[in-house]
C-alpha cells in the first residue's frame, strides 16, 4: 500500500514539473523571467516541408488566446525554441527575418533596422544550434528582449517595438506556421 501511494505521489509530482510534451520535447509548464512567474500558455512544432525544427512554446503571466492582447501586453514574456534539428544560426536568423519582413511594412522594417542588426550579430555569434538546445526570448520591460541559449544570455535588445516584432512570428497575421501560432495560443 506505501509503494503504491508513493508512486502516485511520484507521478503526480512529475505530472507537475512536466506539463506537456511535444515531438518528444518534455515542456515545463513555468518559468521565471525577471521576477515574474509564467506560466505555459501554449507550445507547438515548428516544422518545414517534412522536417521538425523546433518546438515552440510561449510563456505568459496568465493564459490568453487573443493573439493581439499578447502582442499589446508590455508585461514579461518568453518564447523559447527548443531545437530538434540541427540548424546554423544564419538558417535561423533567415527565418526570423522572412517572417518578420511577412509581417511589417518597408517603413516599420526601417524602424527596426538597428536591432534586428543587433540580432544579427548575437545569432553570428552562436553559431549554430543543435537538438536538445533551448533558444530562449525573454521580454523584460526595463531592458528589452534578452536572447539566450542553453541559459546563457548572448544579449539584450531595447525596444518594445522589436519583442513585438518577434512575437509577430509566431503569433501575427502571417505567421510562420498557423498551426503552430494555433498551438502557441493554446489551441
Amino acid at each position: 500500500m506505501k509503494k503504491s501511494m508513493m508512486m502516485v505521489c511520484v507521478l503526480l509530482l512529475s505530472w507537475n514539473a512536466c506539463a506537456l510534451e511535444v515531438a518528444g520535447v518534455k515542456l515545463s509548464d513555468t518559468a521565471q523571467v525577471g521576477s515574474a512567474n509564467l506560466q505555459l500558455n501554449g507550445a507547438g512544432i515548428r516544422s518545414r516541408l517534412f522536417f521538425k525544427i523546433y518546438v515552440g512554446a510561449l510563456y505568459l503571466p496568465q493564459k490568453q488566446a487573443s493573439a493581439e492582447v499578447i502582442i499589446a501586453d508590455e508585461r514579461e514574456h518568453r518564447v523559447a525554441l527548443h531545437i530538434v534539428r540541427e540548424l546554423s544560426s544564419e538558417k535561423l536568423l533567415n527565418a526570423f527575418n522572412e517572417a518578420i519582413a511577412a509581417n511589417h511594412t518597408k517603413e516599420e522594417l526601417a524602424a527596426l533596422d538597428g536591432q534586428l542588426k543587433q540580432m544579427a550579430q548575437i545569432f553570428n555569434e552562436v553559431k549554430e544550434v543543435k537538438p536538445g538546445d533551448v533558444v530562449a526570448l525573454d521580454y523584460m520591460p526595463a531592458s528589452g528582449t534578452q536572447i539566450s541559449v542553453n541559459g546563457i544570455a548572448r544579449g539584450t535588445i531595447a525596444g518594445t517595438e522589436f519583442n513585438r516584432a518577434l512575437l509577430r512570428i509566431w503569433l501575427g497575421g502571417k505567421p510562420v506556421q498557423d498551426d503552430l501560432k494555433k498551438a502557441m495560443l493554446g489551441g
